[in-house]
């Protein structure tokens, strides 16, 4: 009896669009409501070209006129600016002598499905974290840092609560946006500052209607933890760790068309057996503008999504829904 292949149970046009609606399933930054897919992402991402261009009308602005009889109003403008992502193009392959019979249980499309759906959510998740590395980088270096608020110290060992996560730090990273700090609605951070909040008893649990989990809260932002988000070793000693609290939207995701997303192929004399994915696909942080700075190949690499000479802002401040705050824990 012949085994079973892996070509044998990947049928493409069911296990591509499986794959992509299970990744957004696992991310928990989509769950959150922090990456938005519409049509008109997806649309960009499959326009032709690496910039994907994102045009936007700016606030009207200028002071009202007192109505007369004698003088008319003055016309203002409306005017716009250009946002701009950036396409993403990645692929993975795997190779296994009998990965086949390993996944070939009850329902070995879901399986592998399953497994591929997992690992591309969390490099979904580590292009958005290299970018917004750039994004503030850029910030810090543009714009005097107004998206950030830093409480840690150098000397992290020697941190009090003053340097660690609380309600103080919280407010015055949502305070970077001013008056518009009720856009945000969710805070990512690193398993070690989720500890120091549950050490503080402070969490509370929700479990929304036909959920099966608990999902974890703070100051009415829902938490999410990640421990790909940055941590960097303190000037002296310790670490400081950067959360970013999040408003729903702030980052726009398009579904890109990859000439050939999946596809296996078998090396009979090795007795190996491959399954080749792609993806093209933008993850954009909206209202910061991709600028091509430095990128060696054919799209960038998460190293380089991470620098700041590929960011500018464009958005006024109140309009970028994210901010991020430095703490010790």
């Amino acid at each position: 009896m012949a085994a079973t292949k892996i070509a044998d149970i990947i049928v493409p046009e069911v296990f591509d669009p499986y794959v992509t609606e299970r990744t957004a399933e696992l991310t928990e930054l989509y769950l959150g409501g922090i990456i938005t897919r519409d049509e008109q992402f997806d649309e960009l991402a499959n326009s032709g070209g690496k910039i994907l261009r994102m045009p936007f009308f700016k606030d009207l602005t200028g002071a009202d006129e007192v109505l007369s009889d004698a003088t008319p109003l003055t016309a203002g403008a409306i005017t716009t600016g250009q946002d701009n992502a950036r396409l993403h193009m990645r692929g993975r392959a795997w190779g296994v002598n009998d990965l086949a019979k390993a996944l070939s249980g009850a329902d070995p499309m879901r399986a592998i499905a399953d497994l591929v759906a997992g690992y591309w959510a969390r490099r979904y998740q580590a292009v958005l974290v290299n970018s917004l590395t750039g994004v503030f980088a850029d910030n810090i270096a543009a714009d005097a840092g107004d998206m950030v608020h830093d409480i840690a110290l150098e000397a992290g060992d020697s941190a009090t609560a003053a340097n660690k996560v609380g309600p103080a730090a919280i407010i015055s990273a949502a305070g970077t946006l001013g008056d518009a700090f009720g856009k945000l609605t969710a805070i990512a951070m690193h398993s070690t500052v989720f500890q120091e909040l549950q050490n503080q008893n402070v969490i509370v649990y929700e479990r929304p209607a036909n959920a099966d989990i608990k999902i974890p809260f703070y100051l009415g932002y829902r938490v999410i933890v990640d421990d790909g988000l940055p941590v960097v070793a303190g000037g002296t000693n310790g670490f400081k760790y950067t959360s970013y609290l999040f408003g729903e939207g702030a980052v726009a995701y398009g579904q890109g068309g990859a000439p050939v997303p999946s596809e296996t192929d078998r090396d009979s004399l090795a007795g190996e057996d491959y399954l080749i994915t792609r993806t093209h696909f933008l993850m954009h942080p909206r209202g910061v503008e991709w600028l091509e700075g430095s990128v060696a190949g054919e799209a960038p690499t998460n190293a380089e999504a991470a620098l700041a000479a590929n960011w500018n802002r464009v958005y006024e401040r109140k309009n970028v829904r994210v901010a991020a705050l430095i703490t010790n824990g």
